[in-house]
């Protein structure tokens, strides 16, 4: 090991080499220092982003899924055509279609029960429509009849241009629709 009289001497022979010594460790502990400073900032910085990014993902899942859409509307009523009978749950099967095709703006130019067919047998009941009506209705017309209570399904739909309109925008349905009967014996 060098003494420490050997080492100041070194430093009184040449000062010179002795203030270039002490400058170039100044300068070594000053670049330390900042950059260990601009580290550390770094590192703040990405813990901060973090945190925002940890906060937002927190603030989703603590928000919970809305369970039933406020705009969504749920028909009322039984999903059966209500009737003792097959003759009342008929009646009650042709005034739901009369009163979809009037609401609709359409005229049911005839309508027919098939009280026998071969559905009747395990309780629904079905008929056929013969419906005039605009060509823009017919859409609505097809979802009012599906979406609305009693469930009714179509069986049938043979759509036509009307013979005696002049331009194409009235249609001529043959409409074959069945539901089921609440009280099937």
């Amino acid at each position: 090991m060098i003494s420490m009289q050997k080492f100041e001497g070194y430093l009184t022979r040449l000062p010179v080499a002795a203030v270039a010594a002490y400058v170039a460790l100044v300068v070594l502990f000053a670049f330390t220092t900042v950059q260990t400073v601009i580290e550390i900032l770094g590192s703040r910085d990405a813990a901060a982003s973090a945190a925002e990014i940890l906060q937002t993902l927190e603030a989703r899942r603590a928000t919970p899924p809305p369970a039933v859409r406020a705009d969504i509307s749920v028909p009322t009523g039984s999903a059966f055509l209500e009737g003792q009978t097959a003759s009342v749950a008929s009646a009650v099967l042709l005034q739901r279609v009369l009163a979809a095709t009037k609401r609709v703006n359409g005229n049911t130019l005839s309508s027919q029960v098939d009280v026998q067919g071969p559905l009747a047998k395990s309780g629904f009941v079905s008929a056929t429509f013969n419906i005039e009506l605009a060509s823009a209705s017919l859409q609505p017309l097809l979802y009012d009849l599906e979406a609305g209570m009693p469930f009714l399904f179509i069986d049938g739909l043979v759509v036509q241009t009307a013979s005696g309109s002049a331009d194409n925008s009235k249609l001529r349905l043959v409409l074959g629709i069945s539901a089921q009967r609440q009280n099937a014996k």
